[in-house]
């Protein structure tokens, strides 16, 4: 168990990442797609389609995220915090050299056997550099690419409701809610660990990051720099249905994508058309359906607490609440 005890500081800065990172995602997804003993049935249609896309190119990736003996996830590539894999590669190989040699040393102690190309990848080795930065795209457009829109509305509704539950239950309310495993006890997190630590944070905080590919929390401290807030990913996915909605069809493209895979193509439309306040025809019209449609779709968005309706003559007027504000915002990530 590892127990983080927290500062009034600490407390005060407590925040959520606005939806996974592509490259942190794909480096866990490396280790779900070995690791055949997590998330049971929940993943095998995955495993099944991920493996019989790789290439022989790929299979050294297999390497940074092992699973069983040995394992340790690489900070270098889950230091990023960025809306696109692009962006987030980036940002990993303009990471200080401080941080790879602490990664190297990390990886020194808890994966003492791994391959030598792993070590020369953190000492700058241009030919594993590039072969690592031409393979992460490539495996990502096998696992991750085809769900990525289900997983960030997953994320984003995730999101939503924790962000209710600040509000309702302050920050105290949101530790104690994350996940089955993780219990609250002020001022103390208890984090199911396989080893038994305490870790003192240092005022700097914590930032809450939602993950699909990993079955419990995991905790991440900058090994270069234990000043930077604790780093706390936990799963949006518990049970098999959260699985399932995931591996549904893609959504269509677009930049309410997110919203499409979580609500339906013409409810998604409907709540981007109340952005500003509308009647039900002018709705109809926004989207292009029938009244009894977008009558239809607005009552199922009001049972959510997406959207109010209210009477204005002979008018009846629909708006966003804030709950549908903050989802449309999301979407728009």
């Amino acid at each position: 168990m590892l127990r983080v005890h927290f500062t009034p500081d600490d407390l005060a800065r407590v925040r959520m990442a606005p939806q996974p990172d592509p490259l942190a995602e794909t480096i866990l997804s490396l280790h779900a797609l070995q690791a055949a003993d997590e998330h049971g049935v929940a993943l095998s249609g995955w495993r099944e389609r991920t493996r019989a896309g790789l290439v022989p190119t790929l299979r050294p990736l297999l390497e940074l995220a092992p699973a069983g003996p040995g394992e340790y996830l690489p900070e270098v590539f889950t230091h990023a915090m960025t809306s696109t894999l692009a962006e987030s590669i980036d940002h990993t190989w303009s990471l200080p050299r401080r941080q790879w040699t602490a990664d190297l040393r990390a990886t020194q102690q808890l994966r003492p056997r791994a391959p030598r190309w792993i070590h020369a990848l953190h000492h700058g080795d241009r030919e594993w550099g590039h072969l690592v930065r031409e393979a992460l795209p490539r495996y990502h457009a096998v696992a991750v690419a085809p769900y990525w829109a289900q997983l960030a509305a997953a994320a984003h509704s995730d999101r939503t409701r924790r962000a209710m539950t600040l509000v309702d239950a302050g920050v105290e309310g949101l530790l104690s809610t994350l996940h089955p495993g993780i219990r609250w006890a002020a001022p103390v997190l208890q984090i199911p660990c396989e080893s038994d630590a305490d870790l003192r944070l240092p005022g700097s905080g914590m930032l809450l990051v939602p993950t699909f590919f990993w079955p419990g929390p995991l905790a991440l401290v900058d090994n270069a720099d234990p000043e930077r807030p604790l780093v706390l990913r936990y799963p949006v996915a518990l049970e098999l249905a959260d699985y399932r909605a995931v591996w549904a069809p893609s959504a269509p493209a677009g930049p309410d994508s997110g919203l499409a895979a979580l609500l339906g193509t013409t409810r998604a439309r409907v709540l981007r058309a109340v952005e500003a306040t509308a009647s039900t025809s002018e709705l109809a019209r926004r989207t292009g359906t029938s009244d009894a449609t977008a009558s239809h779709h607005a009552s199922v968005l009001r049972a959510a607490g997406l959207v109010t309706t209210r009477r204005n003559g002979s008018r009846v007027l629909h708006e966003l609440t804030l709950l549908g504000r903050a989802l449309l915002g999301a979407g728009t990530l």
